[in-house]
């Protein structure tokens, strides 16, 4: 049986002002924007996601709302885990290893610079920075959710606004 990942960086934010502020930073139009298109994208390739976990913070929690519209996914039952807040790849590896064994599609929505370290460990890629509301696919076979680390994954796409635009970079 094969398992899928969806990381998610969450969309642009408001600059951040310091201290207890950044929790709240909202998405600026742009990211509004940009988490739409990129939802589509998704909806597009009817991928569905059984399962949603996302950072609490005000601008991961707007990105998996968009994204969540866009996909059909009852936002609701989204879990929001406190340490992919400003936590290292090891408390994102730990939710993705705590997701029950009855689910095939799962999408995570969390920050830089983690959501770069963990896409690279898992699929063993040099994808450098992740922009802002990129969207890194990667599949797992044969393997449990619990089972998921180092190396043990696929990249089947990462998709990104500029990408899509047409920039590289």
């Amino acid at each position: 049986m094969t398992k899928t990942l969806y990381l998610v960086r969450h969309a642009e934010a408001e600059q951040p002002a310091g201290g207890a502020y950044d929790f709240q930073r909202s998405l600026t139009a742009q990211g509004l924007i940009d988490s739409t298109r990129m939802g589509r994208v998704m909806a597009e390739k009817q991928i569905v996601i059984q399962t949603l976990i996302s950072s609490p913070a005000e601008r991961t929690r707007m990105t998996a709302q968009v994204f969540a519209e866009q996909l059909g996914f009852t936002f609701e039952k989204t879990q929001f885990i406190q340490d992919l807040y400003e936590g290292a790849p090891r408390y994102y590896l730990a939710a993705i290893n705590q997701i029950t064994e009855d689910i095939d599609s799962a999408m995570l929505v969390g920050h830089n610079p983690s959501i770069t370290y963990l896409s690279e460990y898992l699929c063993h890629e040099i994808l450098g920075t992740v922009p802002t509301c990129s969207i890194i696919a990667i599949s797992f076979e044969n393997l449990t959710w619990a089972e998921v680390s180092n190396r043990t994954g696929k990249l089947l796409f990462y998709d990104s606004p500029e990408k899509l635009a047409g920039f590289d970079y």
